[in-house]
């Protein structure tokens, strides 16, 4: 069975409260719901995870060593200014996807450096909570095609 880790950085446990016209009304525990299902349809077991603290983050990164087959990431603010963030995830050799609500492209010019993407499988952003939805559809290709190439 795959193991799938989804790690939440920091403001996310507002979801829902938390500007609104950017983030939507959704909160994280839908999120996870809906993750869930998708996961189960899948035969995967999904463990959630959210914290403020970047080492909390770094910690749960480092914890993907042990037995996860893939890691969808949503960083938060660190984001654009956690280097240790960033290396963490090179040292981690299982898939990663970086994932955003908002188009972070759009936005502050500040937000458009994105620090953990180059360390990544690939990002998706934009699409509100189905960003992560879609993270989910896109591990489903990248593990099959491991899965076929005897890399898993």
């Amino acid at each position: 069975m795959k193991r799938i880790k989804v790690l939440n950085g920091p403001n996310l446990n507002l979801l829902g409260l938390r500007e609104v016209n950017i983030y939507g009304d959704i909160n994280l525990s839908s999120i996870k719901d809906n993750m869930t299902r998708i996961s189960n349809s899948f035969g995967w077991e999904l463990v959630f995870k959210e914290s403020n603290h970047e080492g909390v983050i770094i910690d749960e990164i480092q914890d993907c060593m042990n037995g996860f087959s893939a890691l969808i990431i949503n960083a938060g603010g660190y984001t654009h200014s956690s280097v240790s963030i960033r290396d963490a995830l090179a040292a981690l050799k299982i898939p990663k996807i970086d994932v955003h609500i908002s188009n972070i492209f759009g936005r502050e010019e500040f937000r458009e450096k994105n620090l953990i993407s180059p360390v990544c499988n690939g990002t998706i952003t934009g699409f509100g909570y189905l960003s992560y939805n879609i993270a989910m559809f896109a591990l489903k290709e990248i593990l099959v095609k491991e899965d076929e190439n005897g890399n898993i």
